[in-house]
Parts: C-alpha cells; sequence; structure tokens
C-alpha cells in the first residue's frame, strides 16, 4: 500500500475510473448485443432501432476516452453491415 499522500490519491481516482469505464464498456456491450439478436431474428426494424441507440452508446463511449476512434468506427462498420444483410 501506498505511504505518500498523493499516491493514496492515485490509487482511489484510479479506481473511480476504472468502474466507470467499466460501466460504460458494459453498456456498449450490451447495445451490441441487442442489435444481435435483432439481426439473428431477422427483425429489420428492431435492428435498425438497436443499430442508432448502439451508434450513440459507442459514440459516447469514444468521446470519453474509452475507446479509440479506429475502434469506435470498426465496431460501428461491423454493426451496419450486419443490419443491412438483413433485406
Amino acid at each position: 500500500m501506498a505511504n505518500i499522500k498523493s499516491a493514496k490519491k492515485r490509487i482511489l481516482v484510479n479506481e473511480t475510473k476504472a468502474a466507470r469505464n467499466k460501466s460504460i464498456k458494459s453498456a456498449v456491450k450490451t447495445a451490441i448485443k441487442k442489435v444481435d439478436a435483432a439481426v439473428v431474428a431477422k427483425d429489420k426494424a428492431t435492428a435498425d432501432a438497436a443499430l442508432l441507440g448502439a451508434i450513440s452508446a459507442i459514440d459516447k463511449a469514444t468521446s470519453k476516452g474509452i475507446y479509440h476512434k479506429n475502434t469506435a468506427s470498426r465496431k460501428v462498420s461491423r454493426l451496419t453491415k450486419a443490419v443491412n444483410s438483413i433485406a
């Protein structure tokens, strides 16, 4: 355990940030799973609605520095391609 006051603070701040990042990543994964489930069920309307939510969640995570912009772009691209394959 750290003895220096600033090191103790860093530990606390890092735990807080890690919890926030984990929560946001979990929300993105859930949104992606909703899109995938709609694609498997071949439900175009639900897939489109879920896709909008997933893209929003991914973009928010990217703006907060959780995901790199290329990672976010790749995720959005793959989801969009999957939804478009339903038609």
